[in-house]
């Protein structure tokens, strides 16, 4: 992904649960509380950009880090069981618009094959469904179903269906150009 990438800024801005190991002072403002720190054992939604930053962060060998990093609400039990039953029963767009990515990050944190597992099956089979919409989104104009199911997609998942709509879009205009000549 570039710097500028726009999704990966908006990914990086989504929120995450964690909780204080140590006593902070002066930040307490960032829980809305009236005292001046954050105590042990706060626990606060953070942007994932400065979560990671935390989590990774020790003063040394021994000590441990600020902050502890927990799995977002988009990828709670609930959800990922959601996902393994019918990954296309599930909006994930309603769950997070940067889900995929948000995953991936936090795969790069946690140890979690089973979540790598899932996300992918998640992928690989709205893939095939993204492919059959972009297809056929042409053939007799987006009708209700096909918008609720836009509605649904994640932004991975919208960016496959702009390539795929454009790649057959391609495809019929050069099949065309071709029968011309």
């Amino acid at each position: 992904m570039s710097y500028y990438d726009v999704d990966a800024i908006l990914t990086d801005g989504e929120k995450v649960p964690c909780t204080f190991e140590y006593d902070v002072p002066y930040l307490g403002h960032l829980d809305n509380s009236s005292s001046s720190g954050l105590k042990p054992g706060t626990a606060l939604s953070l942007p994932l950009w400065l979560a990671e930053m935390l989590a990774l962060a020790s003063a040394g060998e021994d000590s441990k880090a600020p902050l502890t990093l927990n799995l977002p609400p988009c990828l709670s039990d609930a959800v990922v069981a959601a996902l393994r039953a019918d990954p296309r029963a599930v909006a994930l767009r309603d769950q997070s618009v940067h889900l995929y990515g948000v995953g991936v990050r936090m795969l790069d944190l946690f140890d979690e094959r089973e979540l790598g597992a899932v996300l992918r099956r998640t992928f690989v089979v709205r893939a095939a469904d993204v492919g059959l919409h972009a297809r056929k989104a042409d053939e007799g104009g987006i009708g209700g179903h096909q918008i609720e199911f836009l509605r649904g997609l994640e932004e991975w998942e919208r960016n496959l269906f702009r390539r795929a709509h454009e790649g057959v879009k391609g495809a019929k205009e050069w099949a065309d150009r071709v029968k011309k000549t």
